[in-house]
């Protein structure tokens, strides 16, 4: 392999590094994808044990619209990917409310507007106003083009849209609690227990901190082409891998990365089945993993430093992984749930649940009559790392107790007839994706202009690049795949 100069070879095969590299194959590039586990996906991946199949993290995708990235990857590329369209996507429990989420906004809002005490007009005035700056952000998900690098063409495509972005200014910068305080909405519980939980899985902090743009835009997650993959978030991955192969692109499975460096003319990245060289490295990890790779101590980088600060600042994932005989009369169909016991105490360490069973459909998840079920929740990355090994056991101990206890009190049904469980922490999770330390959602959007400072491709430095959701433009699986279709167009621009 090292006698072989690619274009590009990018590192890891989350959806950052699938979007990288198959732009880049369309583009004619020579291109190498190496990836360390035996499965591709990353953070959003199907992995097995024991003859069953689990969801290694994210469950429920956007983006599956005939005109959005992944619609038009499964129709230019021939991808044998089934999407279910469930309707509701979603159902949020408390011990006193249930909120189906449908794929009709209006519907929501009507339910919400419903509920006893309901600040009816603030309700409709909040979601007036997140439907313009949502409006304003979507199109560039849905057109990735209009996303930098910029052209002139562009440049006079944002100009024609300019009216759509001034709902924008008043708020950047600035919290979704401030918006929700300014329309006397900071004390109808029901939606703010929405907001939080929607918050804490994509902008990564609750509502009353996050960046009030991020929020919208994630608010309007589940009316943006979401579906459900049948058999799996993995079929996705995996039938990208074979669009990169036949594209022309190499792909190498179970061959992890260890280092790259510098060589003339470009990088040499050394991996565990041999050496390539390439002209450039695009690393689809954490900014803590691209230093590991480069070899680069604190200081040297100092852009990609203050990225890993954030992310330190952030979460790690607990899960359980259940197999489960289904209710009698259950519909078959795959089912997602947020579940919060105390509304009035953080969403985290188990008191915010995310629910996700497989539906009978689901071909080689389970066995016949059974279902499995990812369960996840925050944990503090920097509580857990400063704990020692005897402090976490315990800690941990609790922790899947208490997320099993709130289980078996919101999702009672599904948790009757238990026949197989695994638990997971930050440890697990780094095992089965390769997340340095475990670590989810990259980084925390709570408010502040520093969300801004990077609108673009990330170039750590000269030919090497990071993508992935610890960058621009976010967290969710379908950004980190938009953001490297960008990383890919600027590396063309300069290859």
């Amino acid at each position: 392999m090292a006698d072989t100069w690619y274009d590009a070879v990018v590192v890891g095969a989350g959806f950052g590094g699938l979007g990288t590299a198959l732009e880049l194959c369309r583009r004619g590039a020579r291109v190498a994808l190496c990836e360390g586990l035996n499965y591709p996906g990353g953070c959003a991946s199907t992995f097995r044990r024991g003859g069953y199949g689990f969801e290694s993290g994210a469950t429920l995708f956007s983006g599956f619209g005939e005109h959005q990235l992944f619609g038009r990857w499964i129709r230019e590329h021939a991808l044998d990917v089934t999407v279910d369209w469930l309707d509701p996507l979603v159902e949020m429990r408390t011990p006193g409310m249930r909120l189906p989420v449908h794929r009709d906004r209006d519907r929501l809002i009507a339910e919400l507007c419903a509920l006893p005490g309901a600040p009816v007009r603030g309700v409709r005035r909040f979601f007036e106003l997140q439907a313009q700056v949502a409006g304003a952000l979507w199109p560039l998900f849905d057109d990735p083009d209009l996303l930098p690098p910029l052209n002139l063409k562009t440049l006079v495509r944002h100009a024609g849209r300019a009216w759509s972005y001034a709902p924008l200014a008043r708020w950047l910068g600035r919290p979704l609690g401030a918006v929700l305080a300014q329309h006397g909405l900071e004390g109808f519980t029901p939606l703010r227990t929405y907001l939080d939980a929607l918050c804490q899985i994509t902008v990564q902090c609750p509502a009353a901190e996050a960046e009030a743009p991020f929020a919208f835009a994630a608010m309007d997650y589940y009316w943006r082409g979401t579906g459900h993959v049948r058999g799996g978030i993995g079929q996705l991955a995996t039938a990208l891998t074979k669009a990169i192969s036949a594209r022309g692109g190499d792909v190498f499975m179970a061959n992890r990365v260890r280092a790259v460096t510098p060589v003339d003319g470009g990088w040499r990245v050394t991996a565990r089945r041999g050496e390539l060289l390439a002209r450039h490295v695009v690393a689809n990890v954490l900014p803590q993993g691209l230093r590991t790779l480069l070899e680069a101590p604190v200081g040297r980088l100092p852009r990609v430093d203050a990225l890993a600060e954030r992310v330190d600042d952030g979460w790690g994932a607990a899960m359980l992984y259940l197999v489960v005989r289904p209710p009698e009369g259950d519909s078959g169909a795959a089912h997602h749930f947020e579940l919060v016991r105390d509304e009035q105490a953080p969403f985290i360490e188990g008191n915010h649940l995310f629910a996700s069973i497989s539906g009978a459909a689901d071909e080689g998840r389970a066995r016949p009559g059974q279902r499995t079920v990812t369960v996840s929740t925050h944990v503090p990355l920097k509580k857990v790392a400063g704990m020692t090994p005897e402090e976490q056991a315990p800690y941990f101990a609790g922790l899947h107790a208490r997320m099993r206890e709130n289980l078996d009190a919101l999702l009672p049904e599904w948790t009757a007839h238990v026949v197989h469980a695994m638990t997971g922490s930050p440890r697990t999770f780094q095992r089965f994706t390769l997340r340095e330390a475990g670590a989810v959602g990259g980084v925390p959007r709570r408010a502040g202009l520093e969300n801004y400072r990077i609108l673009g491709p990330f170039q750590a430095q000269r030919g090497v690049w990071l993508v992935g959701d610890s960058v621009f433009p976010g967290q969710s699986t379908l950004a980190t795949a938009v953001g490297g279709v960008r990383t890919a167009a600027s590396i063309a621009a300069v290859r």
